[in-house]
């Protein structure tokens, strides 16, 4: 017994000794980073102090400090930025959903702006930015070598005054300009309307309005038709939807889920980890949904598309999304200034992580670019029918409900065919909707 409480006792001093001689060199090693840290750091404050005093001109200290602060949160990724007191007020502004601009979303790609999406009705989108352009100058100024803020800030400007933006856009032969004139944005978070018997939610953004403005559009466009019986199913519109606020994201999906999770978000140290569920209680008991998405579909508006896709709620319909998997947290500074910093990424309910990815529909569909407007257009010959024939037979088998159910049955052909023509990729979301509901058993 003895011996082997002194084998013990060997064995813990042992354990001591040897632990003791690994975490020397560790501690060695730590102290010889903070040291290099704060070489760094004094090398930092002499080209500081030399900027100040030798430079061709006087600079002001606080703008000096402001664009290292920057410089040092930009060079971690696209979407960590310094924001001065003014554009911490502009941000803070846009998730209440109404502020002063041109309307598009933006980001860096290879030192120029590239545009996410333009906002639904926005001077941007009436002058026809579109998701994926690339902005090189701006009032004959080149972007290149600026910083996104400072790309931005070029772009701000007095509502009602022009602006002139020079765009790259793939399948053009050259640059070209787009004069725009600034106004103020209005964002409805949200637009409902039925096309057919087809409830269509057209989501813009998602800002501090976006579920309450869902769930009201949703309540009243059930009413219009009579009741919820009488619809079809919902197409959910996330096309040139930048994103927004995680927290309405996880709003809406769970307005269409009844349990499971929606979204896990996983930062640099694993306890930092979250997962958010659904609730019970779907708004559309249980209704058929398209959602629609394409490149311009980003952040925010994945988590939704995501978290349907895997749970198998939702067909998702269009072309690739964007890919910006990651989460901003907002941080007050002091002096009232923020700092954006990407502090976690997040990832749908089967643990797939959709940065520089972007989530791939179950039905690609390209919505087609429209033809330029000619002055006589040839449609080609018309279709004839037998009804149409001088002296055909009536339908003596018909009665007048039936003939009545007809003629509406065409109009709707007749209203499918034109919204074809104006949105491809919804005519083909709700004709998709249409063929579950026929295939649907009767209740």
């Amino acid at each position: 017994m003895k011996k082997f409480l002194m084998a013990a006792a060997a064995g813990t001093l042992a354990g001591v000794v040897v632990t003791t001689q690994v975490a020397a060199p560790l501690l060695a090693q730590e102290a010889t980073k903070n040291v290099n840290v704060y070489e760094q750091l004094d090398l930092f404050g002499d080209i500081f102090e030399r900027i100040r005093s030798q430079y061709v001109e006087e600079v002001d200290a606080a703008d000096l400090i402001e664009a290292a602060i920057n410089g040092m949160l930009t060079s971690l990724d696209p979407h960590s930025s310094y924001m001065s007191p003014d554009d911490a007020d502009d941000m803070r502004v846009q998730t209440r959903g109404e502020f002063g601009g041109l309307g598009i979303e933006v980001t860096q790609e290879e030192g120029f702006v590239k545009v996410v999406s333009p906002i639904d009705g926005t001077p941007a989108d009436n002058a026809g930015v579109e998701a994926g352009d690339f902005i090189t100058h701006v009032d004959g100024e080149s972007v290149l070598g600026l910083t996104l803020d400072e790309a931005v800030d070029l772009m701000r400007g007095p509502v009602g005054s022009e602006i002139v933006i020079t765009i790259a856009r793939e399948g053009e032969t050259k640059p070209f300009d787009v004069s725009i004139i600034r106004d103020t944005i209005k964002l409805t978070a949200v637009r409902a309307r039925t096309e057919r018997n087809t409830v269509v939610l057209r989501v813009t953004t998602f800002n501090d309005q976006t579920f309450k403005n869902l769930e009201n559009g949703l309540a009243e466009q059930f009413e219009a038709a009579g009741g919820a019986e009488n619809v079809s199913g919902i197409v959910l519109d996330l096309r040139n939807n930048p994103g927004g606020l995680l927290t309405q994201a996880i709003k809406v999906t769970d307005a269409f889920l009844e349990k499971g999770e929606i979204v896990s978000t996983r930062g640099r140290n694993p306890e930092d980890g979250e997962r958010f569920n659904a609730t019970p209680g779907d708004l559309t008991d249980g209704k058929p949904i398209v959602v629609l998405i394409n490149g311009g579909s980003a952040s925010a508006s994945e988590i939704v598309t995501g978290a349907l896709q895997d749970h198998r709620r939702a067909i998702v319909v269009g072309t690739k999304s964007f890919g910006k998997g990651s989460v901003q947290t907002v941080m007050p500074l002091r002096g009232d200034g923020a700092m954006r910093l990407t502090t976690a990424r997040y990832y749908t309910p089967s643990g797939r992580s959709i940065q520089a990815l972007g989530i791939s529909p179950d039905i690609v569909v390209e919505q087609p670019r429209r033809a330029p407007e000619t002055e006589e257009e040839d449609n080609g010959p018309t279709s004839r029918f037998e009804a149409d024939l001088r002296g055909s037979l009536d339908n003596d088998s018909l009665s007048e409900d039936e003939i009545r159910q007809i003629e509406e049955e065409r109009a709707h052909a007749d209203e499918t065919a034109k919204l074809r023509e104006e949105d491809y990729q919804l005519a083909y979301a709700i004709d998709i909707l249409t063929g579950l509901t026929a295939l649907a058993p009767e209740k």
